[in-house]
């Protein structure tokens, strides 16, 4: 099984965003040497829990500091950026790091309304065309005609090079038809819901048209994972990923706490029955059984690759998630 890394860069209770960055390079570094194939940065703003805000700044930092591992953006969030600057921007990365980068784009917005409103210097946002946007910007990255005047006159430089990967994201299924027929990869956000079926991948593939950027269907599920020697750790340790994923979907967005803070935190009956829903997206237990679950998963459904987010308070306690896994899937 092909394994890889999905980085928040979660800034946990107590803790700094210089040590989030410092993190995600000991991160890339473990990975590289476990023998995952890539590792993406998430982009978000506007939050004092996450510092993965520029995850093409921090894919240029990671490609410089690695050397076989494919390292991306999981991903960038097209609606606020010009389709020539993100063509240029990829291209300049795939130049510095030639077959090494991952374009992986979303159509999410990354932030809050106020993020939104920022990003766009003040200007109403368009919601409904990103799947043409993204269409500009591989042509654009290819050197083809877009069909838009506005980019007619103009070449994505550097010209002459070998472009990256790219890979749409998607966590309901509704974006499977159309990255199939781009002629992309599909990323999939198990992490998020938990609820992916086959008949999304089946789309994926039954639409798939082979393109510069992939000559066949490829597909990502994303988990997010806990791992421990036994699962009474694994708890333990994700107790505090729980509450976090909890008060979010109450819509509050909190600094991820300890393990010590959070062995006590009160939650009612609902709650426990909310984070017990929710095993289907956050993963957890020891390695054997997380390890078994993941090939039964990916034998049902025919993905490709595994992508792990692993969120845990501890730098060790990601670490070792990451670690264990490698050691039963590759």
């Amino acid at each position: 099984m092909r394994l890889s890394i999905l980085d928040q860069m979660p800034i946990p209770k107590g803790h700094s965003a210089e040590e989030a960055f410092q993190r995600t390079e000991q991160l890339a570094l473990q990975g590289e040497e476990l023998g995952y194939h890539r590792m993406w940065l998430a982009e978000h703003h506007n939050s004092q829990s996450l510092a993965s805000s520029a995850p093409e700044v921090t894919a240029a930092f990671l490609a410089a500091k690695t050397k076989r591992l494919r390292i991306g953006t999981g991903g960038v969030m097209m609606m606020h950026y010009s389709p020539y600057k993100l063509a240029e921007v990829f291209k300049t990365l795939s130049g510095l790091a030639p077959n090494r980068i991952d374009f992986g784009v979303g159509r999410a917005p990354g932030g809050d309304h106020a993020a939104i409103y920022a990003l766009a210097e003040g200007r109403r946002q368009r919601f409904t065309e990103q799947y043409d946007k993204l269409d500009i910007i591989l042509k654009l990255m290819n050197n083809q005609k877009t069909g838009e005047h506005v980019y007619d006159q103009v070449v994505a430089a550097p010209a002459q090079i070998s472009l990256p990967e790219a890979w749409l994201l998607g966590s309901s299924g509704q974006s499977a038809m159309q990255a199939g027929q781009l002629g992309v990869g599909y990323s999939y956000a198990q992490f998020f819901t938990g609820n992916m079926s086959k008949d999304i991948f089946d789309a994926y593939k039954a639409y798939f048209t082979p393109s510069y950027y992939m000559e066949k269907p490829q597909i990502i599920v994303t988990y997010a994972a806990t791992v421990a020697p036994t699962l009474e750790e694994a708890e333990y340790l994700a107790k505090p990923i729980d509450i976090s994923r909890l008060q979010l979907m109450k819509g509050q967005i909190i600094q991820t706490m300890s393990p010590e803070e959070a062995k006590d935190y009160p939650l009612t009956e609902m709650d426990k029955i909310t984070i017990a829903n929710n095993r289907k997206a956050n993963l957890v237990g020891t390695p054997k059984d997380i390890a078994a679950f993941l090939i039964a998963e990916q034998e049902h459904y025919g993905f490709d690759e595994v992508m792990l987010n692993c969120n845990q308070y501890e730098l060790d306690s990601r670490l070792n998630t990451y670690r264990f896994l490698a050691e039963e899937l590759l």
